[in-house]
């Protein structure tokens, strides 16, 4: 609770809540679950906060952990703030290569997907051609064929680079208020937009249960995309429920946090404000009254029981407003990466596992994990005349370059060694 409300709010000294302790590295951990049988573990809790074991979706039966063993897997569910955030980013990475492998091996591209979609309408060609019905397996690798504004073929062979581009251009797409399913904070931070299905009619639950799908693959893929979300929807991804607190209310909506917390100490009559168990919907430009509880518009807020009113407030705003919203887009996720791994952060580093971290490009990282082709190496002229112009330019122009050459402005989370 403590740790949450920090992550929150922000408190506590960096780096406050690692312990000197323990010594959990992503080396030492993973090599134990993925060994030369390359099987896929995964954490499952036995009571509350029991023994964890580690499973084989090969039909194996895994050896029994070591006391310490379980200790590690214990402090990683129960605690993994404790942990360097880079070698839980580590850890993570392992565990999805790990699956990656037992779903797309080493070997040329076989049991792929292969889609063809048309640039201009990459959104609807994407939902309908990667939808569960169609593609049900989207750990598998995806082939991108792209059709230009004419109908006619783009050059290039998918490789990799067409794939992420399309990807990033669909998530894009997909999370662009304009399409109507994310709204926007005050701050620009997005969050499912509850008019949803008074705009797209009573699918709309299928395209949140397909954005998480490709928020979920983009992360399966180690792909950054600039995405900025509101703190309380990822933390209605991350927690063993999808309903979150009063406290998540300010990532919301400030103002409302603010009257309502006035509400609370108000040392006149409450009643004199002339409140009840009611809200009122502005969506799409038509007021609607929405009762808080059965009988609300009847029920006047009073000292008594405005603090239940409060947290019906709440409520209504961060939960019951979206809540199918939330469930279907946590569900599409949890298709392709398992949730417990995601677990492991709080909803500030999940952020910055979505979208990379706001740092300085190191131009000696790039630089060194640069592969060159078509007869070109480091020692070229070209190349060496390419990095000193590189090596001039601004922050801001070295962010476009990258973004240029990766579809994002930001560096990978490990380097680009990683990357």
């Amino acid at each position: 609770m403590l740790k949450s409300r920090d992550t929150r709010r922000n408190f506590c000294p960096p780096n406050h809540w690692l312990s000197e302790q323990e010594d959990i590295r992503a080396d030492k951990v993973t090599q134990l679950y993925v060994p030369a049988a390359r099987h896929v573990w995964r954490f499952r809790r036995m009571g509350r906060i029991g023994p964890l074991q580690s499973t084989l979706d090969v039909g194996l039966e895994s050896p029994p952990l070591s006391v310490s063993e379980e200790r590690q897997l214990a402090i990683l569910t129960e605690l993994p703030f404790v942990v360097p955030f880079e070698e839980r980013v580590k850890i993570f990475q392992r565990l999805i290569y790990a699956d990656k492998q037992e779903v797309q091996g080493d070997g040329p591209f076989l049991d792929g997907i292969n889609v063809t979609i048309r640039r201009n309408y990459i959104y609807e060609d994407a939902y309908d051609k990667l939808s569960p019905e169609n593609e049900p397996d989207l750990k598998k690798r995806i082939r991108v064929h792209l059709l230009n504004a004419h109908g006619l073929d783009e050059a290039g062979i998918d490789g990799g680079g067409i794939f992420r581009e399309f990807l990033n251009e669909l998530l894009k797409s997909g999370f662009n208020p304009n399409q109507g399913f994310f709204k926007t904070t005050n701050e620009g931070l997005l969050y499912p937009n509850p008019a949803a299905q008074m705009l797209v009619g009573d699918s709309f639950a299928r395209h949140y249960y397909f954005l998480g799908r490709m928020l979920g693959k983009a992360l399966y893929e180690n792909m950054l995309v600039e995405l900025p979300f509101a703190g309380f929807f990822l933390s209605k991804l991350l927690g063993t429920s999808a309903d979150v607190d009063i406290h998540h209310l300010a990532s919301l909506d400030p103002e409302v946090y603010r009257n309502l917390l006035f509400l609370k100490s108000y040392g006149g009559d409450v009643e004199e404000l002339g409140l009840n168990f009611t809200v009122v919907n502005n969506d799409l430009g038509e007021a609607q009254v929405v009762e808080l509880k059965c009988g609300g518009k009847d029920i006047p807020v009073t000292s008594a029981n405005r603090i239940a009113y409060i947290h019906l407030v709440a409520d209504y705003r961060l939960n019951r407003q979206i809540r199918q919203h939330c469930l279907a887009f946590r569900q599409g996720l949890a298709n392709v990466v398992n949730l417990e791994w995601l677990r492991m952060f709080d909803q500030q580093e999940i952020q910055v596992l979505i979208s990379g971290a706001q740092v300085p490009i190191s131009l000696e990282d790039l630089k060194s994990f640069t592969n060159y082709s078509g007869g070109y190496s480091a020692d070229h002229p070209v190349i060496r005349a390419f990095w000193r112009v590189v090596e001039g330019f601004t922050d801001e122009e070295k962010r476009k370059l990258l973004k240029f050459v990766t579809s994002c402005s930001r560096p990978p989370l490990l380097g680009f060694k990683a990357g």
